[in-house]
């Protein structure tokens, strides 16, 4: 589909969703659950596990707005998506939110009327092969095979990539990871070519993961986020804290073992109060419970404890936190005050 004919899609959706934007948070309510658009299915950020339920990273973003609205992470209907698939669903109101490995880029945050509330995982884009090609970098793969997802900010990198470094390659353009994954397998391209966390969690489902290399280049910025539709303010705001929640009460040691304690008996720090409801009134502010943010932290825990739980060194894909890690350990997360 040209772009043309996609951006006019998301138009129209757009303007039939407008109608409801303003009350998305009256609408889940009366739902009773929060509809969320995640990946078709991509291991540790999400997929079904093996009785149905939804589990991972970004399907933790999800729970923890469902425990915000409603006090219960399971209140959610999960809408698997495809990277062409995706903006139509959320600009339609098919779902209320993506949490779906999404890049926050300048069109989509503009051009496709879309609103990011911030970054979960900051990430870029990656190549892996099969060790048995016999390379080292990416600047070897002149005249390549690549499977690249379509309607991704990947297939742009791709192009720039190649052409600044004048090599050639031929696209083999998939859908899902899914796709991806069996086209790579079956020797269909040479590389496959997503996020690099992506490229890790694939690897890590394969049958022999040491037979297949991440190459050393990262050639893209990729702030993956949740994101609602513009004009959405109240929602957006919803979203936006429940992340923010998740990543602060890391930073000032709140855990699941220790949040109903910290929030029984208020303690020295302000902001620690001010996050548990204990102090002031941030979850009128929202229209929310004044334990919003103890009801979204206590989903699954604090950012740091997702991530180890989905995505860090002693689970299967093994990411360390690197750009992941809170703003006092070197890292990127950072979260305004609570105030």
């Amino acid at each position: 589909m040209k772009k043309s004919v996609v951006l006019a899609t998301l138009a129209v959706a757009g303007m039939a969703a407008g109608m409801s934007q303003a009350s998305t948070l009256d609408e889940v309510k009366a739902r009773g659950s929060l509809n969320c658009g995640v990946t078709t299915g991509l291991t540790g950020f999400a997929e079904p596990n093996a009785s149905g339920v939804w589990e991972g990273f970004d399907v933790a973003v999800c729970r923890a707005v469902a425990a915000a609205v409603f006090g219960d992470p399971m209140a959610v209907e999960f809408v698997p998506t495809t990277g062409q698939t995706r903006f139509t669903a959320l600009a339609s109101g098919e779902v209320d939110m993506l949490a779906r490995n999404t890049t926050w880029t300048f069109s989509r945050d503009v051009d496709l009327k879309f609103e990011f509330v911030g970054v979960n995982y900051y990430d870029g884009q990656g190549f892996m092969v099969p060790a048995s090609l016999g390379v080292s970098s990416a600047l070897e793969l002149d005249g390549a095979t690549v499977c690249i997802q379509t309607g991704t900010t990947t297939e742009l990198n791709l192009a720039d990539f190649f052409a600044s470094n004048n090599m050639s390659y031929e696209p083999v353009p998939i859908e899902t990871n899914a796709e991806a994954q069996q086209q790579y397998l079956a020797n269909a391209c040479d590389v496959y070519t997503t996020d690099a966390s992506g490229l890790a969690a694939t690897r890590a489902t394969f049958e022999n993961p040491g037979d297949h290399v991440l190459l050393p280049e990262i050639i893209s910025k990729e702030p993956l986020g949740p994101l609602v539709r513009h004009g959405d303010n109240e929602w957006g705001d919803i979203v936006r804290w429940s992340l923010n929640a998740l990543i602060a009460a890391e930073e000032l040691g709140i855990t699941s073992a220790n949040i109903a304690e910290l929030a029984a008996a208020p303690g020295q720090n302000p902001e620690i109060n001010r996050i548990l409801g204990t102090e002031g009134d941030l979850g009128a502010m929202l229209g929310l419970e004044a334990n919003w943010a103890v009801n979204a932290i206590s989903a699954g825990g604090n950012y740091g404890e997702i991530f180890e739980r989905y995505l860090g060194e002693s689970t299967p894909i093994g990411l360390a936190r690197g750009l992941n890690a809170q703003w006092t350990d070197g890292g990127l997360l950072y979260t305004p005050p609570f105030r």
